[in-house]
């Protein structure tokens, strides 16, 4: 993540943009390759496999996102069409939200004109830092990062816990483990965008960043990590009680490079782009995976490990 003056000329042109935030709350139509779209068709519904019970925390996870690309376009339509049949609450974005240029326009062209139908349905994202955003993302309304870099928020049974993954550094560290010490939540749920365990060939597992935060993790019950960065799916057997997720396809694509028969895979899917369902409900996360064609490329349903002690 780059912290030199584009930061402080990304934070102006955020606050060029906030200004303007009425007039272009009103845009539905989009470019993509320099070639208009216009409004986004009308979605078809999406088959689900999740149970839809009563009383469940409901929510999308997407990450590397930020292209604004027809291929974003067409992910971002079964990301639409899928609420149809799951009416999730909410968006973890995992990292690498805009590439390139961070002005008024590329918010609009690489994430605002992609998922405006959702905002418009008061569907929230909730972002994490990648290595290609800039800290004043974190001011942007629709990321609802409230001006930090790392958080904290709950819904029903779970908490969730955004890190900057970029910089774990010691007041950060301190801050997780304050807020996980003091968590009753059923479900601790931890997204960032680095992986601490990756079969990738191109970045494979963040040791480094592993070492800081896993230790925690297992302190003090933490049941799921979601991460970034890797541009595929890749769901890891469980290490030290922990189930791990990479979703890092949701702009971009790294064909082949899950390195075949790693011991850390349970599944992956690096063929085509893709997001994940995701649906707490009793002691259960269930979970589902979609391309890009609304095809399900894995799904599932994971106990709550303190519930099995």
């Amino acid at each position: 993540m780059k912290r030199t003056f584009g930061s402080v000329l990304g934070l102006t042109f955020f606050l060029l943009f906030a200004v303007n935030s009425g007039l272009q709350g009103q845009v539905r139509s989009g470019t993509s390759n320099g070639n208009a779209r216009g409004a986004h068709a009308a979605s078809a519904p999406v088959k689900i496999t999740l149970p839809l019970k009563k009383g469940s925390v409901r929510f999308a996870v997407i990450g590397d996102t930020g292209t604004g690309t027809s291929q974003q376009h067409e992910l971002g339509d079964i990301l639409l069409g899928s609420r149809q049949g799951f009416p999730y609450e909410f968006v973890l974005m995992l990292g690498d939200n805009l590439y390139g240029g961070e002005t008024p326009a590329d918010y609009k062209n690489k994430f605002q004109d992609v998922y405006q139908q959702l905002l418009d349905g008061k569907v929230k994202f909730y972002a994490a830092l990648g290595n290609h955003d800039e800290p004043a993302q974190r001011f942007y309304e629709n990321f609802n990062m409230d001006g930090k870099e790392y958080y904290r928020f709950t819904r029903g049974n779970a908490s969730f816990y955004a890190l900057n993954s970029n910089y774990m550094d010691k007041k950060q560290v301190d801050w997780l483990e304050s807020e996980l010490s003091k968590d009753s939540s059923e479900w601790k749920i931890a997204f960032c965008h680095h992986p601490p365990y990756s079969s990738g060939g191109k970045h494979g597992s963040d040791d480094q960043l592993r070492k800081v935060v896993e230790p925690i993790f297992v302190k003090y019950g933490v049941n799921v990590v979601l991460a970034g960065h890797e541009h595929f799916y890749e769901r890891i057997k469980p290490q030290k009680g922990i189930f791990y997720f990479i979703s890092g396809a949701g702009g971009k694509l790294r064909s082949g490079d899950v390195k075949d028969n790693s011991p850390l895979t349970a599944k992956a899917f690096d063929s085509d782009m893709s997001f994940m369902l995701i649906e707490i409900a009793d002691d259960g996360m269930h979970f589902q995976v979609l391309s890009r064609k609304g095809e399900t490329v894995d799904s599932g349903v994971l106990p709550n490990q303190k519930r099995q002690k």
